[in-house]
Order: C-alpha cells, then structure tokens, then sequence
C-alpha cells in the first residue's frame, strides 16, 4: 500500500501541478481595534555595544545596563564573577573570524525598521486575544551561531547571524533545507510561533500522532491569525511549490494517513517520519515535503475555527486533539479542475 501511494503521489505532482491551490491573504489588515493600541516596540541592538565595547570595564557596564540579557541570555550566573565573562567576551570579539561575522551582520541589517515594525503589529495582536501578554524586552546579538533566537516572559534575543541571507559565506551549521528558513522574512514568525506554546494547551497523557498534529496545527493557525498578511511559505517554511503541490495532493496524503491507520500511533519513531524536520516525508514520497502531518494539523484546525466559530483565545486552550478531530470534520480539499 505504501509503494503504490509512493508511486501515484509523484505522478500526481505533473499531472495537479496547474490545478494547485495555495491559502490567500485577501483583506488581511489588522482591526483598527488592535492597531490602534498604545504599544510600541523599541530592539535594542546590543551586538553593536558590545562589539564596540573595549575593557572589562566596558563590558561590567553593559552587564549592569542590561541585567536580564546578562543574567538570561550570557547566563552570568554560571561565572564565578562578572569579570570572568567579561574576560570571555573579550577574547571572542577580538577574533578576526567574529568581528568579520559581526560585520557582515551590520551591513545585512543596517536597516531593521521593518522587522521592528511586524513584530511591533504582532505583539498588538497577541496583546489584543490574550490580555495578560506582557511586552518582553527584544535585542539582537551576535552569538557566533551558538544562539538562534531566545523567547521567554520578559525578553527576546535575536541571533542575527543565524539570518543572514542564505547565500552568504557565512551559514549555520544546519541541513540546508533547514538554514533555508533561516533568513531575514522567518525571524518575526518564529518569534510568534514560540510565543503561541504558553497559549496552546495540550493533554500530556496523549501521546498519539493526532496530538501532535493538533498541537502543531493549533500553533500555524495561531501564527496566521496573529499574521495574516504573512505568506503561509513563513509560517510553516514551505516554499510556495511546495504549498501548492501539498494542496494539489490533500487526498492522497489523508489517504495514506488513514489507511495506514496513523492518527492513534503512538511510536515516537513513527510519529517522528511525518512531524520530524526532515527535508521531505520518504514514507510517502521523496517528493512530499517534510512535516506533512503538521501541514495537515493545520488543515484540521483551520476546519474546526471555521465549523466551530471559536475565538483564537478559546481554540488554544481546549486542549482535546480528539475533540478538535471530530468537530473540524476534516475532509481533504479537491484539487480545482
């Protein structure tokens, strides 16, 4: 059963390739209600300081002025004395390697109003459905690929060299399918997607593949509802061939689920193949992108706002997959002919 999925999935690509269809952002802006809130959001460009930062003494004044970049984000607390870490970053932003990093970071991101400005929009969005949101402190750095991007309660830090452009001589060192997504357009989406796990409530006995899709697919919706004039290629970090073929091929990727009876598999092994990152899902074809069974989370989650009505706010916290299932009624799109 599984070759001969295999086999018509790679057919279906040529044959639904024109027919594909892809989720549109039309009417996306934002309520004057949300936008409107008196929230602002200022990123601190702390690379900057510190890279310029000459002395331990300078370095004892930045730990002083940011207390909680230094105690969260440079764990201070794990040195015997501040000095130590002070000695530390010095050393590494006198590396010729570094400052060269630290360099190109500047000119990839001279200008970062924009990224400012989205992430200011989505933060009046979340603060709009959940009240208790309380604004974190954002700052950039440049960790030497060690820190991608930090989200907690009370602050944000941005690894801006984990997003330089794809084809800069500088990378990550990640599966290229994976640093792909690394870039400039993803960094405010991931920084909601982290942002909707406090928000998106789980069984923690459940343990099956649905689980985890509807965990999954809760997150996307909660990223698009908050973004909804973001491409879905951001949200999930598909390209959008990748979209239309997943879309063009829904019935045949439900069906592989349901014959194979996955939605109540419990083997982690196995649930990892289709929510794992992985550059594509080879249980189904080599062809079908990886993380196909959060793609289709997406899909059962989006069903179930649309059947149910239910604010962002209540969908996140029912924490059922098998309720969520059942009340979407999930049946996969056709493709258009």
């Amino acid at each position: 059963m599984r070759i001969q999925a295999t086999r018509y999935f790679s057919l279906a690509l040529v044959l639904l390739w024109s027919f594909s269809c892809v989720k549109k952002e039309k009417n996306c802006e934002h309520s004057s209600e949300i936008l409107d809130q008196d929230l602002t959001v200022e990123i601190t460009r702390l690379e900057q300081d510190f890279f310029q930062a000459k002395t331990e003494e300078d370095f004892n004044y930045l730990f002083e002025k940011h207390p909680e970049f230094a105690g969260q984000y440079l764990q201070m607390d794990l040195y015997p004395h501040p000095d130590s870490l002070a000695k530390e970053l010095l050393a590494i932003h006198q590396d010729s390697i570094m400052r060269s990093l630290y360099d190109s970071v500047e000119v990839a991101f001279s200008d970062f109003s924009e990224v400012e400005k989205d992430l200011e929009t989505a933060f009046k969005a979340i603060k709009h459905y959940f009240p208790d949101f309380q604004i974190p402190k954002v700052y950039t750095f440049v960790s030497g690929f060690n820190s991608d991007l930090v989200v907690t309660d009370e602050l944000i830090v941005i690894g801006l060299d984990y997003f330089l452009p794809p084809t800069h001589v500088f990378q990550p060192e990640l599966p290229r399918y994976m640093a792909e997504r690394y870039d400039k357009p993803y960094i405010v989406p991931m920084i909601v997607m982290a942002i909707s796990a406090r928000y998106n409530l789980t069984t923690p006995s459940d343990n099956t593949l649905l689980a985890e899709m509807i965990f999954y697919g809760k997150a996307y919706h909660f990223m698009k509802a908050i973004m909804p004039c973001t491409s879905d290629e951001y949200i999930i970090g598909y390209t959008p061939e990748a979209i239309s073929e997943s879309f063009a091929n829904e019935e045949l990727i439900w069906s592989h689920f349901v014959e194979n009876e996955l939605l109540y598999e419990t083997n982690p092994f196995e649930i990892r193949k289709y929510v794992g990152e992985a550059p594509f899902t080879d249980a189904i074809s080599t062809k079908a992108p990886g993380r196909l069974g959060r793609w289709l989370g997406w899909n059962i989650v989006d069903d179930y706002q649309f059947n149910q009505d239910v604010p962002l706010d209540v969908l996140m916290a029912e924490p059922d997959a098998e309720k969520i299932f059942r009340a979407s009624e999930y049946r996969p799109r056709k493709p258009n002919k």
